[in-house]
């Protein structure tokens, strides 16, 4: 079977994108040819036009249809299974991040706001019993964590705003980066100070 060399470098990017976001690069190169086509192919196909075994096959359906990046379907007078792309940009890209990312950030939420309280309950068990130095540093990292606990909180807000189709004003946005800067106050801005610098005059470094 003659394929076209276009459609196999479309796959080939497809795949390279697939696994810089954690996915192995034959389920993109997969869903790339499937998705390319006007007619949906079986598994025999899609190992000619990939090289691959039969069993490697096997897996990478398995996995694309968990995540409903492609699906099973029939074709009239074949025994056969065969296989179709889900066209969906959107669908195939939220339900990504809805059950992978959005729950990853939720678990680090967690885990701060659970590191968050057990440092707040061991300050106000014995506050007397440590000393100034190290309660400059127990404040320093309790900031810290809170830092990061809000971080978390906005993130995930965004994160279920766009799954949900809402519009994101600019507040939230303007929060984040304000946490990420509370979170790293010791790291130099890229954003203009309050006070901007004379026209045509280049910046001071600081």
């Amino acid at each position: 079977m003659t394929v076209d060399p276009a459609a196999l470098k479309v796959a080939d990017a497809v795949g390279a994108l697939m696994e810089a976001w954690g996915f192995r690069r034959n389920m993109g190169r997969m869903w790339a040819v499937l998705y390319l086509e006007d007619h949906p192919l079986t598994a025999a196909e899609l190992a000619e036009r990939l090289g691959l075994s039969s069993g490697a096959v096997s897996m990478l359906v398995n996995e694309l249809a968990h995540w409903e990046i492609i699906k099973k379907t029939w074709v009239v007078g074949e025994r056969r299974e065969h296989f179709a792309a889900e066209t969906s940009i959107w669908k195939m890209i939220s339900r990504v991040f809805r059950e992978r990312e959005l729950r990853w950030i939720r678990s680090a939420h967690e885990a701060f706001a659970a590191a968050g309280a057990e440092l707040g309950a061991g300050t106000r068990a014995s506050p007397e019993a440590r000393p100034e130095p190290r309660g400059d540093r127990h404040a320093l990292i309790a900031g810290r964590i809170a830092g990061l606990t809000q971080l978390a909180e906005v993130g995930a807000h965004l994160l279920e705003t766009m799954l949900e189709g809402e519009a994101i004003d600019s507040l939230p946005i303007k929060t984040v980066g304000e946490l990420a800067r509370a979170a790293h106050p010791d790291e130099p801005s890229d954003e203009p100070s309050d006070v901007a610098a004379a026209p045509g005059k280049p910046r001071e470094p600081s």
